[in-house]
Order: structure tokens, then C-alpha cells, then sequence
């Protein structure tokens, strides 16, 4: 069986949480997660980016659950995730819902 890592909440660092969000990959995954307050399994959570290998999308959700914003539990055979949302928002206040804002506004072509 996997062990997940899942950093404590009060030891999540800035500079993981915005490198991780860097990628706009796993930016849309933290949006679609956003959107299901009962988490995803994988299948569910990546369906959107069909055309990312499966082995680029665990390393993808492997990213998000070391830098602290996904977490990941076994729900009989399935890997659910969900967003940290709460813990995010204790450890940096605002910051989760500016970046989704800031990221889903659509700057016009030059």
C-alpha cells in the first residue's frame, strides 16, 4: 500500500504552495478540486486533462500533496483527493482565493 505525505498544516511553506501552483496543470487541478467539496478520485479529478500521461498526472498530485494543498486518502480501492482549503487558509489567509480569481480572468489577446 502507498503512504501518502501530507505536511502538517502549520509547517506549509509559501514558497512550496506558489511553486506548486506555478504549473497550470496542477493549477487546474486545485481548481477542479475547488469545485468538489467531497473530493475526486483520480479518474474524476484528471478526467479534464486527458491528453497529460497518467504518469505526469501522479507526479502532479504528488506535487500538490507534498506542498500541502491536496490531500489524499484510500477510500476502499480509490485514491480520494481533496483540497486543503481550511488549512490553507489558516496558514496564509486570502491567499487561495486570489489566485483562483487572479487565475480565471481571461486576459485579451494582443
Amino acid at each position: 500500500m502507498t503512504a501518502f505525505i501530507h505536511p502538517p498544516a502549520d509547517s506549509l511553506q509559501l514558497h512550496h504552495v506558489l511553486s506548486a501552483l506555478s504549473d497550470p496543470v496542477r493549477l487546474n487541478i486545485v481548481k477542479v478540486l475547488r469545485g468538489a467539496e467531497a473530493g475526486l478520485n483520480c479518474t474524476a479529478a484528471t478526467s479534464p486533462f486527458g491528453q497529460v500521461p497518467k504518469s505526469t498526472l501522479s507526479h502532479h498530485f504528488r506535487v500538490l500533496r507534498e506542498s500541502g494543498l491536496v490531500e489524499t486518502t484510500k477510500r476502499g480501492v480509490e485514491n480520494i483527493n481533496t483540497l486543503r482549503w481550511d488549512d490553507l487558509e489558516s496558514r496564509f489567509p486570502g491567499l487561495l482565493p486570489q489566485i483562483l480569481q487572479l487565475a480565471s480572468i481571461q486576459t485579451p489577446p494582443n
